[in-house]
């Protein structure tokens, strides 16, 4: 394994960078079905996509550490080292923040109300396009490498990362909307599902504001 990582670095020592974030991203998009299991109250599916989730956790953990093990120091790069291995830990946290979602539900097998489940998914939703985004921004470092991180390729990263921006907006209004329904049917539901909820909103929230650290790590990137 060691060897053949550092042979894809030899080619490319960016590469692993965005496969890692590919694998993150592939992470997230599996609390879709997650959730539609919730929804249904399919607690034995919703465990079947959670292994899938943690599988892939796992799978983005080990190449992180690859990363962090096998990035030559000496690498030449417009670039600093620091600054790739602070992008990597920041694109981790989005698959542990999607297997961490994914426990607390299960765990609690944390229902959904009804009348909120098409405003929650829409809400996911917008959380994981925020992902998404971040994913194709760190795909275009390939292109930053050849262009020495100058150029028309560096105007098109930042108008994604002010695109995450927006998205991230577009999810923190959304998150008060969902919170001021579950505050107005406190009465109605159990308590302790009642801070579960809380939490699972503030929870799904936190992989569009960490899609938002990935873009400004990368922005930071290029300042350098």
């Amino acid at each position: 394994m060691p060897n053949a990582f550092l042979a894809v670095f030899a080619k490319s020592p960016i590469k692993p960078i965005e496969e890692h974030i590919s694998k993150v991203h592939e992470a997230s998009q599996q609390l879709l079905p997650f959730f539609e299991a919730v929804y249904k109250k399919d607690w034995e599916a919703a465990a079947q996509v959670r292994k899938t989730i943690v599988s892939l956790e796992k799978e983005a953990d080990a190449m992180k550490r690859d990363i962090r093990v096998h990035l030559p120091r000496g690498l030449f790069l417009p670039v600093d080292r620091t600054d790739i291995l602070e992008l990597v830990s920041q694109q981790d946290k989005i698959a542990n923040k999607a297997k961490d979602i994914t426990g607390r539900v299960l765990g609690r097998e944390l229902e959904i109300p009804e009348p909120i489940q098409q405003e929650f998914h829409a809400y996911l939703q917008r959380c994981i396009d925020a992902v998404a985004l971040a994913s194709e921004a760190i795909n275009e470092l390939d292109e930053l490498l050849e262009t020495g991180f100058r150029g028309r390729e560096v105007d098109l990263v930042v108008k994604m990362v002010e695109k995450i921006d927006e998205i991230e907006n577009d999810t923190d209004q959304m998150q008060i909307g969902l919170r001021k329904f579950v505050r107005r049917s406190e009465a109605n539901l159990n308590p302790v599902d009642v801070i579960f909820l809380y939490r699972t909103l503030e929870w799904v929230g936190d992989l569009a504001d960490t899609a938002l650290r990935v873009g400004s790590r990368l922005e930071i990137m290029l300042a350098r």
